[in-house]
């Protein structure tokens, strides 16, 4: 089993137009898609597309509608002129616990048949039930990639959509790290992170990070909303989503 989970801390600091700054601790999963069989087989409180303790499942990601996700990210390959023969994918993300789930953020790490990555995908949501996916390829086998692209997905009420993202991650291995600087008009407005420390994916270590972090997921969408609200009452515009999408998908090269 190679798949994994990573113990850490998201942090979250506003820059512009007023400093707002917050940290909490999360757990998170690396998952090899070709293992969750195996994993809900073989972990008793862990599950896939079925009700657990904790449980993974594919409708969360993807198409969101149940289909098959090793499908969705070879098509996507495909579509983009990336081998996807004998890949094998990963995915950074968030269980459900209890039922419910939200990812802010989710990586896919696609590896070719000599482990050597070969490309990622940034899977953002909201919360208004939307997402968007940022495809970069990846041309050379290093610890740290970086990448940069335009802002293309509404994510929060209090910031403007003239923005650009700077993607910055390790490859994972005992640590993982994913970081974003969002810059406006060449002002950096928001920094934002998520760190961990890798644990073997067994029922033990499932259940310690369980009970260091329970009802972690309903605490992310709670803390998402009270945030919202600071941010509101320190005076900061609203602004209004303009367009409505589902599920987009950009090639960013």
């Amino acid at each position: 089993m190679t798949s994994s989970i990573y113990n850490g801390t998201v942090i979250h600091k506003r820059f512009k137009p007023k400093i707002h700054y917050f940290k909490y601790k999360v757990f998170s999963l690396l998952i090899d898609l070709s293992e969750l069989k195996d994993l809900s087989k073989k972990i008793k409180f862990f599950s896939y597309n079925k009700f657990n303790l904790v449980s993974f499942y594919e409708k969360d990601h993807g198409n969101r509608d149940g289909s098959s996700l090793v499908s969705w990210v070879k098509k996507n390959l495909e579509d983009n002129n990336i081998n996807s023969e004998n890949v094998k994918i990963k995915l950074l993300c968030y269980p459900r616990i209890f039922g419910y789930v939200f990812n802010p953020l989710s990586v896919f790490y696609i590896y070719d048949e000599s482990e050597k990555l070969v490309c990622i995908l940034y899977e953002v949501k909201n919360t208004f039930g939307e997402q968007h996916t940022y495809i970069f390829k990846v041309d050379n086998d290093q610890k740290l990639y970086q990448h940069n692209c335009s802002k293309k997905f509404h994510v929060s009420p209090f910031i403007e959509m003239n923005c650009k993202y700077f993607f910055k991650l390790l490859k994972p291995g005992e640590k993982i790290s994913v970081i974003i600087d969002q810059y406006q008009t060449d002002e950096k407005i928001l920094y934002a992170s998520q760190d961990g420390q890798r644990v073997n994916f067994n029922t033990k270590e499932l259940i310690k990070s369980y009970f260091k972090h329970p009802l972690m997921t309903f605490k992310i969408i709670s803390a998402i909303h009270f945030e919202a609200f600071k941010l509101w009452a320190k005076g900061i515009k609203f602004i209004k989503k303009k367009i409505k999408i589902k599920n987009n998908i950009t090639f960013e090269g």
